[in-house]
């Protein structure tokens, strides 16, 4: 694919849902500063290594500004080959609604093979706008799925071509 143009040409995208990740509760009254599990990130380092596996070579990974996607983000990177740089969109953060996401991702995307990682619903719901789907696809924590897009400006620009469970992209870095 050409390298995406400012305001968002054509590229490959791969949402992320964040690793496995603290519970919520009085342990972490500040839910941006949960991190991952120590689990939670040995489990997702398998899964980036499965990623590799594939011959994904990543530009840039763009990340949620909360502790837990800027960690799982941060192996992404460690495991990726390109050691792409990590940029926080606060659009990603949960609770923004897909056109915003869309819209800040547009402005950002700067490579042919650009990271997304986030949260749920968020990133089901920006990945069925993309695709032109009804109801949001689900990402398991760890989770990865490719969407091939012409062009993030708009609604139905991409198409899937994979989605991973965090099982799968285990065995395939294993």
């Amino acid at each position: 694919m050409a390298k995406s143009s400012p305001g968002g040409g054509p590229c490959t995208l791969y949402l992320v849902r964040h690793a496995i990740a603290e519970e919520r509760g009085s342990a972490w009254p500040d839910d941006t500063l949960r991190p991952l599990t120590t689990r939670g990130t040995r489990r997702f380092v398998a899964g980036a290594r499965g990623l590799s596996w594939l011959g994904v070579r990543l530009d840039q990974i763009l990340t949620s500004p909360l502790v837990r996607t800027r960690q799982t983000a941060d192996v992404l990177a460690r495991v990726n080959e390109g050691h792409p740089l990590i940029e926080p969109v606060p659009a990603l953060a949960p609770e923004h609604e897909a056109d915003a996401t869309l819209r800040a991702l547009a402005a950002v995307a700067r490579g042919a093979a650009v990271a997304v990682v986030g949260h749920e619903p968020g990133l089901g719901e920006l990945a069925a706008h993309l695709i032109g789907a009804r109801r949001p696809l689900e990402f398991r924590k760890g989770g990865i799925c490719r969407i091939d897009v012409g062009d993030l400006s708009g609604r139905q620009a991409g198409r899937l071509v994979w989605a991973l469970t965090p099982r799968v992209l285990r065995k395939l870095g294993t």
